[in-house]
């Protein structure tokens, strides 16, 4: 990969000479989905899939981006002084979002630079191919800046990136794990205080799989600030917590009257029980048992299908077939859905057989295929020497 991007630094800015190559990878959730802006738990790890980037500092305020994923949309070039997000500019506001955010904050990035981008991850599958840009920008431009800022503040920046450049009201989950990833750990962080400690995941005999719809979506096309929105309004309703992570689903099922709209109800239901699953299900891959991870998988996609209602025909198709196939042992849609992924557990000597029979019932529901990847845990953003 360190060649393919450094190839493709140079057909975008006429040579490598001096470039240095950065990697940050993708994510995938395991359980606890909309959770992240409740103030709930979550449960993701790092990919060894991701994001790669060749940088090389220059003398001026000048910025090029370019990206092997898009070579149709060219090198897009952008000044350091620009303040505003600019639809003309394509996927260049990612990680200029970012650089805005830390010179904002203060940081001193008093030069331009030449940049290619080349990524693994599918895009627009919910793995956080944009989170992922934007905590390998924050990393690289802390490296060759020499900047005084955590891994933790950087995914602070890179959520901040989207909600106010990018203008998706996103939790904090995908650039935290991106910049704090450990290799064959999980990450089980609290969301409303930050503290998180890693969980060793031992699959044994088993794989993650990656099933991608191919069903295209962007957050902010979606309906993800839609639902952001209902649920804050739950809370209001309920007025003595400040989120709905706060409450045990006891406690839900006494207050819940409270809340007025039944929309709203269902939203806060599925926040209140997903923390709970998420909390259950790191305990019992602490208790090495499998087969409760895999149930409360299961009942995560049921819930984020009736509750929070954002599947859809492709996700729900993906996992009902895993379902129905030999050595599976939980199945959901990870990510914001509307589109996107579904994450497996299915035992090593099945996983062929489940991806044919699976791909193929999903080309006959949905009319094209699906894209299957097993895929291994990694660590966080570093330089590749």
């Amino acid at each position: 990969m360190k060649n393919e991007v450094l190839d493709a630094f140079s057909t975008a800015h006429g040579d490598s000479r001096g470039a240095r190559v950065f990697f940050a990878p993708g994510r995938v959730n395991l359980i606890g989905e909309h959770t992240d802006y409740n103030g709930g738990h979550v449960f993701p790890c790092a990919l060894t899939i991701g994001t790669y980037a060749a940088v090389r500092l220059r003398d001026d305020k000048e910025i090029n981006f370019y990206s092997k994923n898009f070579p149709e949309k060219g090198v897009i070039n952008r000044e350091l002084n620009e303040t505003e997000k600019d639809e003309t500019k394509d996927f260049s506001n990612y990680p200029f979002g970012v650089l805005y955010m830390l010179r904002q904050a203060g940081y001193k990035i008093d030069r331009g630079f030449d940049v290619a981008f080349f990524g693994d991850i599918p895009y627009c599958s919910g793995l956080s191919s944009s989170a992922s840009v934007e905590v390998l920008t924050g990393y690289f431009l802390k490296v060759l800046f020499n900047l005084d800022i955590t891994n933790k503040e950087l995914a602070l920046i890179g959520q901040k990136c989207e909600n106010e450049f990018i203008g998706v009201n996103c939790g904090i989950m995908d650039q935290f794990i991106i910049a704090n990833g450990k290799e064959g750990y999980a990450t089980y962080l609290d969301t409303s205080t930050l503290e998180f400690s890693y969980i060793p995941v031992d699959l044994k005999d088993n794989k993650l799989v990656i099933s991608c719809s191919n069903k295209k979506r962007g957050l902010k096309d979606s309906k993800y600030n839609e639902r952001r929105k209902e649920c804050e309004e739950a809370v209001a309703d309920l007025q003595d917590i400040n989120f709905l992570g706060d409450l045990t689903p006891d406690e839900f099922e006494t207050q819940k009257g409270r809340i007025k709209n039944d929309i709203n109800r269902r939203r806060a239901k599925h926040a209140v029980y997903e923390n709970y699953r998420t909390i259950k299900a790191c305990e019992a891959l602490r208790n090495d048992n499998l087969l409760e991870f895999g149930k409360l998988m299961n009942e995560s996609h049921v819930s984020l299908r009736d509750d929070y209602e954002v599947t859809g025909i492709e996700l729900d198709t993906l996992v009902s077939e895993a379902l129905k196939q030999k050595g599976v042992l939980g199945s959901r849609m990870t990510g914001a859905g509307f589109g996107g992924c579904t994450v497996s557990i299915v035992k090593d000597e099945f996983v062929d057989e489940f991806i044919k029979a699976v791909g193929d019932k999903y080309k006959e529901v949905v009319g094209y295929a699906a894209d299957f990847y097993v895929v291994s845990i990694g660590g966080g953003p570093c330089e590749i020497m």
